[in-house]
């Protein structure tokens, strides 16, 4: 059995269906950010697997733009890990539900 372009992208189905469940049932900022992470994580999957598997004029092009999506990543997770700490600063719990505004 060899492993295709259908099955990776049943796997980024997957892990997209995982973050977007994690993203809507999390209470936790921590845990959204998590989710948010595992849905980047199945985009930059399609786009190997696309550059793999694809007819591509420069098969390159579909391993760029993953990496870029990692910086990103690791941006958005640095700044959103700031975010948490000073709500947690503020109001002592990092629950999405008490925090109403970003006022005191």
């Amino acid at each position: 059995m060899t492993v295709g372009l259908t099955h990776f992208l049943v796997l980024a189905a997957l892990l997209f269906s995982l973050g977007f469940y994690t993203v809507v049932t999390r209470k936790n900022a921590v845990g959204i950010l998590m989710g948010v992470e595992l849905i980047l994580n199945a985009a930059n999957l399609n786009f190997v697997a696309f550059a793999r598997y694809g007819d591509l004029p420069n098969p390159l092009a579909g391993h760029v733009f993953p990496v870029f999506g990692i910086m990103i990543a690791a941006a958005e997770a640095a700044v959103g890990l700031a975010i948490v700490l000073a709500i947690f600063q503020t109001w002592g719990s990092i629950d999405t539900e008490q925090v109403t505004s970003l006022q005191q």
